[in-house]
């Protein structure tokens, strides 16, 4: 399975015709949303972009979905000040969704998964239960439930657990350098290490009061270089989308039975 994951050419995607999707009789979509955002200055912006449409094809996969093109904007207030950054409101990202979702709905998709690369998407709870009571023959899961534990697995299986980052360090270069090849993460150190209790302050001020790189997390060449490698960046999402895949097909098939789609 793991092979087949990282590029996904096994999906329905926007690359069928609209009578492949109705002769496969498909009921399922994914929807993916990604970043543009600051990545601190070794970086490319598009990482968690980069992110969602990984997820998205390899759980595409699993429920044998119509996987549409990845939203490469999200709420980004954090990163504004950092230029390359673009950052939507919560009511624009929530708006743009609920027409997909409705007019996929209107069109036979009746089971819609939602997946995000980027951690600071706060309007997804939200979303999610808001449009689930509007439509009440829609079933909207997201694809992310109860994955903090899945998460923290794959780190330890790539080697990279225990650093303690929400942006931008180690972590992120390993998965740069997986899913961007050929030169956009650059060499060289960046970040730093942020106390913890800063956690409690994030959603009050840009970061660059907290980092002033735009890196939440440390990346030291001779120190990391060994540990944040591409391959590390490999198995950190392929144990990822495997375990969660499973734990996200019966999640689905559990709401839709509760919801009697």
């Amino acid at each position: 399975m793991g092979k087949c994951l990282p590029r996904g050419e096994n999906v329905f995607s926007v690359n069928n015709s609209t009578k492949d999707l109705s002769d496969a009789g498909i009921d399922t979509a994914i929807l993916s949303v990604g970043a543009t955002e600051q990545c601190g200055p070794r970086l490319p912006l598009n990482i968690d972009t980069l992110v969602a449409e990984y997820y998205a094809r390899a759980w595409g996969q699993v429920l044998d979905a119509y996987v549409l093109p990845t939203i490469p904007f999200n709420t980004s207030e954090e990163h504004a000040s950092f230029k390359g950054t673009v950052s939507l409101r919560p009511s624009t990202m929530m708006l743009v969704l609920e027409e997909i979702v409705e007019g996929l709905r209107d069109q036979g998709f009746r089971k819609q998964v939602l997946t995000v690369g980027h951690g600071g998407s706060l309007w997804l709870g939200a979303f999610v239960k808001h449009v689930n009571r509007r439509f009440g023959d829609v079933v909207v899961v997201d694809a992310h439930q109860g994955a903090g534990s899945v998460w923290e697995v794959a780190l330890r299986k790539s080697g990279l657990s225990g650093r303690d980052e929400v942006h931008g360090g180690a972590v992120s270069r390993a998965l740069g350098l997986y899913l961007a090849p050929g030169g956009s993460v650059k060499e060289g150190s960046y970040g730093k290490r942020v106390p913890e209790q800063m956690g409690d302050f994030a959603d009050y001020v840009g970061w660059e009061k907290i980092a002033s790189d735009g890196s939440w997390g440390h990346y030291e060449p001779e120190a990391d270089a060994a540990v944040a490698t591409a391959e590390a960046g490999r198995v950190l999402l392929e144990h990822f989308v495997m375990e969660q895949g499973a734990r996200l097909k019966e999640h689905l098939r559990e709401a839709c039975h509760i919801k009697g789609i």
